[in-house]
């Protein structure tokens, strides 16, 4: 059994949806299908995602939606139509969408999220009433008929351990199933989204709920490549990858791949194909939990940007217990996540995403790391860029932060901060966010050529 995840390119038009039909129906072994909301259909083009968002906002702060309203139900009605459907389905999915503005406004957040949720819950939807049209034995499942149970935490939910169980029934459905992906359901039965790209996640959390042969996640590219293909042209791809080579790239840049949605089917060890909904026939990447002809040390490149420092020095501070804990107890405090935490023996770096730490949070924590610590030192350094390299066999190579840092000194880039972690299969560089880029292209040059 397979379960397939297609995203939002690749049911952004009635021509894609066609696409994405016959994909799923050439496989018999293709009977668990997630599907996103409808993407960009041109590069001006705007997400159905990111209508939803300002219908949502303009029913909050204007108090009417209508025109908003409008352009998402005239959007998912021209799709339809394009596939020479009747109006029913455009008929149902207005229908939600109105009863969804019309919702209780009372929690904005909870408002937000089932608006959000309405992309790829109609999507799927309208996919569903497609096949069937086709004669292919094909229904929509409702998470929460299917028991995908989410953390209360409306915009940013994980799986809750039940939802597990709940989920393995789906294998025995006969047909082909489509399930909407991004949102799930709270113990309360409320809407509640995952992380902003969350339908990779849901097609993770399915594969290891029916422990699914493979999982496929068809996108809008061949292959993941070793760098940003907007930086570099022609760039190297990359075939195979492990789970934690991709965990590290997704991290930091690498957008083919939700960051968090390799968990799910790490635990199982379930392999993971990334392929082209335009091409599918290309071999695409393949993702494991071991690979084998390791020959290269480095197997890709990704930059993040929009860190901050919190760099701290205090004469002794090795010597002083209990130190490491009250500066992560201040930053729980302010509901801070740190990133890295590279130290020295006399000072110490907190890595976190400046946009969770604005002036007013960033005071506190300086004056109370000022006031609890008495440090002899402290500065917070915004606009950081981290760049990452990443590969297995970087573990059993000599020479790498040479090759790494000696590019950096070519193209004149400043390092702010290097980090390597103990499992040796990434190594970070900290540098000014105008530097990101260059930084990139210098240390492809260095290990791809």
């Amino acid at each position: 059994m397979k379960v397939v995840k297609f995203g939002g390119t690749s049911l952004a038009t009635a021509d894609q949806i066609r696409k994405v039909c016959k994909i799923v129906a050439s496989d018999p072994d293709r009977r668990l299908v997630v599907v996103s909301a409808p993407g960009k259909r041109f590069r001006e083009d705007i997400k159905v995602t990111d209508m939803l968002i300002a219908c949502a906002k303009a029913k909050l702060e204007k108090g009417n939606a209508e025109k908003e309203l409008s352009n998402i139900i005239n959007r998912f009605s021209d799709i339809a139509a394009d596939l020479g459907m009747s109006k029913d389905i455009a008929n149902i999915i207005a229908t939600d969408l109105k009863a969804r503005i019309d919702g209780d406004t009372s929690n904005k957040s909870r408002f937000m999220d089932s608006l959000k949720a309405a992309g790829e819950d109609n999507c799927a939807r309208l996919v569903a009433a497609y096949l069937r049209g086709t004669g292919v034995e094909a229904s929509y499942v409702s998470p929460a008929d299917a028991g995908l149970l989410l953390s209360d935490e409306f915009g940013n939910a994980q799986v809750l351990p039940q939802s597990y169980a709940n989920l393995k029934s789906l294998k025995n459905l006969p047909g082909i199933t489509i399930f909407p992906g991004f949102f799930g359901y709270s113990i309360k039965g409320e809407v509640v989204t995952l992380p902003r790209g969350g339908s990779d996640i849901t097609g993770s959390i399915l594969a290891a709920a029916v422990e699914a042969d493979l999982y496929e996640n068809f996108t809008d590219v061949d292959n993941v490549y070793s760098v940003n293909p907007n930086l570099i042209s022609n760039p190297r791809p990359i075939h195979e990858l492990t789970y934690r080579e991709m965990r590290e790239l997704s991290y930091a840049g690498f957008s083919v791949f939700h960051e968090e949605a390799l968990v799910p089917v790490f635990m199982k060890g379930i392999p993971v194909s990334i392929k082209n909904t335009n091409n599918p026939g290309a071999p695409g990447t393949t993702i494991l939990k071991n690979r084998e002809n390791i020959t290269d040390p480095v197997v890709g490149i990704a930059s993040e940007s929009g860190f901050c420092f919190i760099y701290m020095s205090k004469y002794l501070m090795n010597r002083e217990v209990g130190f490491g804990r009250k500066i992560l107890t201040i930053l729980e405090d302010e509901c801070l996540s740190y990133e890295h935490i590279p130290s020295g023996i006399d000072n110490i770096s907190i890595i976190l995403r400046q946009d969770r730490m604005d002036a007013e949070k960033e005071a506190r924590v300086v004056n109370r790391i000022k006031a609890e610590l008495s440090v002899d030192d402290i500065s917070v350094q915004r606009d950081i860029a981290l760049i990452m390299i990443v590969g297995e066999g970087m573990q059993h190579s000599i020479g790498l932060a040479s090759r790494a840092t000696t590019a950096f000194f070519k193209a004149g880039i400043n390092i702010e901060m290097i980090n390597q972690g103990s499992s040796e299969v990434s190594m970070m560089f900290g540098v000014k966010n105008e530097d990101s880029d260059n930084a990139v292209k210098a240390l492809y040059q260095e290990f791809f050529g």
